[in-house]
């Protein structure tokens, strides 16, 4: 009896063993995606794999990967006699700097990262546990579309993350880093996601490709003129970073992470800081130019009243004539507006006013305070601007700030003219607290071109029309072109030297911690599109 005791052991035994070296040679399989081959492939283009990318991503040793074994459905087209674990996609939840988040991997070296119906799937299932979870969804994107042998079930398969992406808008930060081919219906996932990063010379997005361009348009272009990460971070604004390498972009992954919160339900993220009693900034002092027409970089000022090195610039290459961006101030994140005289004088324009939207509306979704510098001439003349429709994308940005319920603190450092005045953050739209320095100049319109409309008849019956025009220029910039009627008003709460800026903002930004707004009930507003 005890002979056959340990004959039933051992054959047990084996039997387990040979279980546990099925599941080893699965998890070497699923390791390997496309084949030692097409992952040498990958690396001469200087592309990392998948998996590789998630090992840099992610707290070492963080990384459970849902959906390992996973595998198509599709029997059409020889897809029976090919199949590869994991179907193309990594997919699963980690942590970076211990805050959990979803992550999912296109694998080029299987189908060349195309997406199937169960690829599609897997995506889904970490969108949703997201959602239940309230953590970020990260997507490294390189694919080269729907899997055509798949059909319509594809195509299904993109509408159902769309669709998701959509629920999750506002509710769980959406990261897309596009890190090889992105095109067709695949570009709409990104696009609906928060903040889109992309690499130099080895990504692209594009509704339709070079081929299709030349059949249509006659057009010969390559895709990396048509769509890749300059031509996206610079003419289209579609791309809110473009790094240098895969490792650069990764490393932009995780610096964006540490301004945003885990959901819209958390506050913005904070680190401890220690303040050496000197908020006082005296550099501040000399940045504004005698000579109200001469430029100045509104990132001087940026830096001169953020904490030291935080800033974060979005969209740095795209509508240069306005900044935006991530800081810290006091330890606390909070996000910036703000007009960039450097360029174009600063004025408001489609791109402008369409960027800084967008950006206002990230920073309201998520509980980050709004910090708005203001240097405005105005809107952008002209039938360019008018004829593409300057009057509804800058409404946009009207838009957003009129709704933002965040903390919101305007400082104008020196224009703030016409209807550019209001939509910058004014009082009249909400804001919580207006700062001037005694550079502002708060008016209709600059000081020249109001002296010609209002002395027109003064000026033109002058014996020395030049001498009068100059003359009323200077009456009117006494009068008006100051803070102080504003403040007079109580539309600017304080005129401040432009040293003690850092320290307002901090007891601003204190006081306003607790702020609560709510917004009329509604199903959602009809923002200008």
């Amino acid at each position: 009896m005890e002979h056959t005791d340990n004959q039933d052991t051992t054959s047990s035994k084996s039997i387990q063993d040979e279980k546990f070296a099925i599941l080893a040679k699965k998890n070497e399989e699923a390791l390997l995606g496309g084949g030692e081959a097409r992952i040498a492939s990958q690396h001469k283009k200087g592309k990392l794999t998948a998996r590789e990318r998630i090992d840099l991503l992610l707290d070492e040793g963080s990384f459970e990967e849902i959906g390992k074994f996973v595998t198509h459905r599709c029997k059409d087209f020889g897809l029976d006699k090919e199949y590869y674990l994991g179907d193309g996609v990594v997919t699963g939840y980690g942590t970076i700097y211990g805050r959990l988040v979803y992550v999912f991997s296109q694998d080029f070296t299987v189908f060349g990262g195309s997406l199937s119906e169960t690829f599609a799937e897997k995506i889904c299932k970490i969108m949703d546990l997201a959602m239940k979870n309230g953590a970020p969804v990260i997507g490294l994107n390189d694919s080269g579309g729907a899997r055509i042998q798949e059909g319509v079930v594809s195509l299904a398969g993109y509408a159902d993350i769309f669709y998701r992406n959509t629920l999750a808008s506002g509710v769980v930060p959406q990261l897309s880093a596009v890190m090889g081919p992105c095109a067709g219906g695949a570009v709409y996932s990104p696009a609906i996601t928060d903040f889109i990063l992309m690499v130099e010379q080895t990504s692209y997005m594009f509704v339709t490709g070079p081929k299709v361009v030349k059949t249509v348009t006659n057009e010969e272009v390559s895709s990396e003129e048509l769509g890749g990460a300059s031509t996206h971070s610079e003419k289209s604004g579609v791309t809110h970073f473009a790094c240098a390498n895969e490792v650069e972009c990764i490393e932009y992954l995780k610096k964006l992470l540490s301004y945003v919160p885990q959901n819209c339900e958390e506050e913005a993220p904070r680190i401890p800081y220690e303040s050496n009693g000197n908020e006082i900034r005296p550099a501040l002092n000399e940045l504004i130019p005698e000579n109200p027409n001469q430029p100045y970089d509104m990132r001087e000022v940026i830096e001169g009243v953020l904490d030291a090195d935080t800033f974060f610039e979005v969209h740095k290459n795209f509508a240069e004539n306005i900044v935006v961006g991530f800081a810290r101030l006091g330890g606390r994140s909070i996000g910036i507006v703000g007009n960039q005289p450097a360029v174009l004088a600063g004025v408001l324009d489609i791109k402008a006013s369409t960027k800084a939207a967008r950006f206002v509306r990230f920073c309201d979704a998520f509980n980050i305070p709004l910090l708005v510098l203001e240097d405005v001439p105005g809107f952008l003349p002209g039938t360019d601007q008018e004829w593409n429709g300057i009057i509804s994308n800058g409404a946009k940005l009207l838009y957003a700030f009129c709704e933002a319920t965040v903390p919101r603190v305007t400082v104008i450092t020196r224009k703030a003219y016409g209807g550019a005045y209001d939509v910058m953050n004014s009082k009249h739209i909400g804001a919580d607290m207006n700062y001037a320095w005694p550079t502002a100049e708060i008016a209709v319109m600059g000081a020249k071109g109001a002296s010609e409309i209002i002395f027109k008849n003064e000026i033109s019956q002058a014996e020395d029309p030049e001498a009068k025009l100059q003359e009323k220029v200077e009456e009117y910039t006494r009068k008006f072109a100051t803070p102080y009627r504003a403040a007079a008003r109580g539309y600017i709460d304080e005129v401040i030297r432009p040293e003690e800026t850092r320290h307002k903002l901090l007891r601003a930004f204190a006081m306003l911690e607790n702020k609560v707004a709510t917004l009329p009930k509604k199903k959602h507003g009809n923002i200008p599109l």
